[in-house]
Parts: structure tokens; sequence; C-alpha cells
């Protein structure tokens, strides 16, 4: 028989200490390019930091972060005529209010308003209310980033799950198809948006003039993303068809995983598709379904290279992002603390929802 080489307890320690020998390379890479520039990130969004300045940083506190998420409501009544006491109508037979300038410029009776825009506003009765901020454009960057991850999450999730059922058949050239699907995914996002800025294009587009094919003419070319009401829209549309491929193949993995004698049985006991799906598939894809969940939701919240390459953020501030105006801040305005402010709030909201996620799906007893 071999002699021992040493007791347990050695071998124990050396195999610990060649693990953290291989695992020291990328725990030093993770330090310098996550945590640390993580750390300075949270730190100069509580001062005035410029990316190019001669003066030295100072501290301001919570500044930017009110800066940021400052947000006020005003109620406005309608000008009254002296005359008659009857409300004033412009010439579109509209009510006219008092001009939103005069409460929200060095008023001394409105201090708290001072420096602020509207954000939206909505007319309940007489009334006319306001929702004022400090950054409007910070504001809708994060609504446009909220309703994007609405809006794809369960979309694009729907039609990976309906593509993968399709294509999980046994039958002659399926992996033909299942490539087909899959081809966008691997092709760079900006090579994507720059083909879907000509499918776009208002004037001699593919998708006006397919269109005005299927409608003999009779559809006006509409500039998709040059239009404030369809450029958030035409954003979702190009994002869903380049990446559903990829949730399309996790879905046909877990599809796969589910044993065909449930099946079996399942028909056996008279079941019809839909039940099969209710009772067998979608059980069978819980964990799957998750993971996805996960994955889109994270993916939704880091939207850039479409707005980037397609829009620029607008038109009117109607594609704007988080992480766009982000990078818009730190880099292109030199806004060092004020786009370390949108990263700070932005890896918050991302960790709430990533946390709320995980507690609403996870296995119950």
């Amino acid at each position: 028989m071999p002699a021992a080489t040493g007791s347990p307890s050695r071998q124990i320690r050396q195999e610990a200490r060649t693990g953290w020998l291989m695992a020291l390379p990328a725990s030093i890479l993770i330090l310098m390019f996550l945590i640390i520039p993580f750390v300075m990130g949270v730190g100069m969004s509580f001062t005035n930091q410029r990316l190019v300045s001669p003066n030295p940083a100072e501290w301001v506190g919570f500044q930017n972060f009110k800066d940021l998420l400052t947000i006020r409501t005003l109620t406005l009544d309608p000008l009254m005529d002296e005359a008659t006491g009857e409300p004033l109508l412009d010439e579109d037979g509209e009510l006219v209010y008092p001009r939103l300038r005069e409460f929200t410029r060095k008023n001394p009776d409105f201090p708290r308003l001072d420096g602020l825009r509207e954000f939206s506003s909505r007319k309940k009765g007489l009334q006319r209310k306001y929702v004022l901020a400090s950054d409007v454009v910070f504001l809708k960057a994060l609504r446009n980033t909220f309703l994007f991850v609405i809006v794809i999450a369960p979309v694009q999730g729907g039609l990976a799950l309906l593509l993968a059922l399709l294509l999980n058949k046994r039958i002659a050239g399926i992996n033909f198809y299942r490539t087909i699907y899959f081809m966008p995914v691997v092709v760079s996002m900006v090579v994507v948006a720059l083909l879907w800025r000509f499918i776009y294009d208002g004037q001699n587009g593919l998708l006006n003039t397919l269109l005005g094919y299927l409608t003999f003419g009779r559809f006006q070319p509409v500039d998709w993303i040059g239009n404030p009401d369809t450029a958030m829209g035409s954003v979702m549309a190009m994002s869903i068809w380049q990446a559903v491929g990829f949730h399309m193949v996790i879905w046909l993995a877990g599809l796969q995983s589910i044993p065909s004698i449930l099946y079996e049985a399942a028909s056996i006991d008279g079941a019809g598709p839909w039940q099969k799906f209710r009772y067998v598939t979608w059980p069978g894809l819980r964990n799957t379904a998750v993971f996805i969940l996960l994955v889109i939701t994270m993916q939704a919240f880091g939207l850039f290279i479409q707005v980037d390459v397609l829009t620029q953020g607008g038109p009117l501030d109607s594609t704007q992002s988080v992480v766009f105006q982000l990078v818009v801040r730190g880099s292109f305005k030199q806004d060092i603390s004020g786009g370390s402010a949108i990263s700070v709030v932005f890896f918050l909201v991302v960790l709430s929802i990533s946390l709320i996620q995980r507690y609403l799906t996870r296995e119950k007893d």
C-alpha cells in the first residue's frame, strides 16, 4: 500500500491554498474593474467632481441626488374675467392659466418651486395640476426605462416561449429554423441598430415601403424614429426582434428537459393540448421561467445601444434611458458627479427590483 502523503487536514489546506491561487487573477480583475470603480463612483456622487477641471472637488452631500429626484406638485386655477367673473378662454376655447414661470422663477411666495420645470400636467375640473421636477430629462429617462422593461419582459419572454413550442418538434429541417431565429443574437447590437435605421427611415425605409404595398399606396409614410409617438415603440420592436432568439433557446432547453413520459401519461388521461401545457409543460418550466424573467429584466434595464444609435435620446427626450443619461452626463458633459449619482440611483433601483423578483419567484414550501 502507498504511504500516506500527509494528514487529511494538511491536504485540505493545500487544496484551499491552490484554489485561492487559481482564483487570485480573477479576484484582482474584479477588484480593479468592478469593486474599486463602484466605491469611487459612490464617493464622487457626493461631490461636485468634473472630468476636466482645475478646481478641486468639493463635498456637496446629497445635493446631486436632490437635483435628480426633487419633485413638487402645483395646482393652478384658471384666470378669471374681472368683468364677468367667468374663466378666460383662448382662441381655441381652452381655459387660460397663469404662466408657470411666475411660480418657478424666484417667486418669494413659492421658494420650494424655484428652478423647477414642468414634467407633466393634467386638467381636473377647472384646475390644472402640474408635476414639477428639478431634472425633467432624468425623470423621463427613468420613466422610459421602466416602460421599456414592463413591455419587453412579458412580450419578449412570451414570444420566445411561443417560438420554442413551435420549434420543439422532431421534423425535417427544424434545425434550419432554429438557426434562422437565433441568427440576430450573434449579430452586434450596433449593426442591428444601423440596419433598423434603414428599415425605419421616414422616406424610403423598408417598413414604409412594405406597408405602402400592402395597402395599395394608401399608407402615408411615417418617420418611425423621428416621431415622439412612435420612437419608443420602434426601439422596443427592434430590441424584441434582436434578443428573442436567445431566450427561445433557453426555453427550448427547458422544454427538452421535461420527461416525455409525463406527456404520455397526460394523453392516456385524455388531456388536450392546453391541459398538457397548463399541467405538464408550464410547471416543468418554472425554473426556466424565473431565469428568463431575471435575464430579460436585467438586459432591459441596460437599454443604451439602441437609443445611442437610433435616436440619441430624441425626439423630445421620448427615448431617453437611464444608462444613456449616465453616459451622456459622465462622459460628454464631463459631469462625473452627476453621472455617478445617476449610477447609484440606478444601482439601487435594479437591486430592489431584483430582490423583489427573487422573493416573488422563490421556492415555497
